[in-house]
């Protein structure tokens, strides 16, 4: 049986993929910070999910769980490591305090580094065991390639999850192991219901505010239309086993006008667009 080890699966994109994977008879092998959803996923998912507990920015605990694993493998390699797990931090950065920021890097950033040192070994960087190297899929954004205002830390981190995976990606070719990302727009998560409770008065005496509110609104508008997690699932599935994967792929609705032509456009003509819509320019 292959096996995949999955960070962030309480919910959303690492909820869908594991689904997908185990539907498929994949062993999964989910991170959960709470005991309670590592129970309530074992129900669900049935005896090919394995939870395992710990945060992302715990490197005791993630360490741990690579043991785990390990001694489930019985000296086979793992075959992947999806880091899904990952926080989204808002606000103008003019405003925005210091340690919003940083824990922001450390969940998106820190988080993949810790748990990528720890479980490399079983995908193949310990060559003493047995079966082919495994991949690793790293899951940025659009917003690793687009940023858009006052989801500047969110951006910050995804960019530079993006530079790390091209530099392992390369680093890596010494044991065979490859790095692909996958770079979602919005997904259908509980994550847009709770964003509705998101306070934003503490910038209610910001020069940002008004165009804060409505560029929160549009958010909440496009996430409710977002992919189902399941396929994000189908994504990384088709990145963990096909012959040949592309280096990064980007999965949204809209891919043209959403993608590729923001992708074409000159930056300042974006800029200019992008602040008559949110108020931070007369139209």
């Amino acid at each position: 049986m292959k096996s995949v080890v999955i960070t962030g699966v309480s919910t959303g994109i690492g909820w869908g993929a594991t689904k997908v994977l185990i539907g498929k008879g994949f062993r999964v092998f989910g991170s959960v910070r709470k005991e309670a959803d590592g129970e309530r996923l074992k129900k669900e998912f049935g005896a090919n999910f394995v939870p395992l507990l710990f945060d992302v920015t715990d490197e005791p605990a993630i360490k741990r769980a690579a043991e785990e694993v390990r001694a489930a493998l019985k000296g086979e390699k793992l075959f992947g490591l999806v880091n899904n797990a990952g926080i989204a931090v808002s606000g103008p950065l003019l405003d925005l305090s210091v340690d919003d920021f940083r824990q922001q890097m450390e969940v998106n950033v820190t988080g993949p580094f810790l748990v990528t040192q720890s479980f490399a070994p079983l995908l193949g960087a310990d060559r003493s065991l047995k079966g082919e190297p495994g991949r690793i899929i790293n899951i940025s954004s659009v917003g690793g390639k687009q940023a858009a205002p006052f989801v500047g830390p969110y951006s910050a981190s995804k960019y530079a999850l993006e530079g790390m995976s091209e530099s392992l990606r390369r680093e890596l070719l010494l044991f065979g192991i490859d790095v692909i990302i996958i770079g979602p727009g919005a997904v259908k998560t509980e994550i847009w219901n709770k964003a509705e409770e998101v306070d934003i008065t503490p910038y209610a005496n910001s020069a940002y505010y008004p165009s804060l509110v409505k560029f929160r609104d549009y958010f909440l508008a496009s996430g409710k239309q977002g992919l189902a997690p399941e396929r994000l699932g189908r994504a990384i599935l088709h990145a963990l086993t096909t012959d040949k994967p592309k280096v990064r792929y980007a999965v949204l609705r809209g891919r043209l006008q959403n993608w590729t032509i923001p992708q074409l456009l000159p930056k300042r003509f974006l800029d200019r667009t992008i602040g008559k819509a949110v108020g931070l320019i007369e139209k």
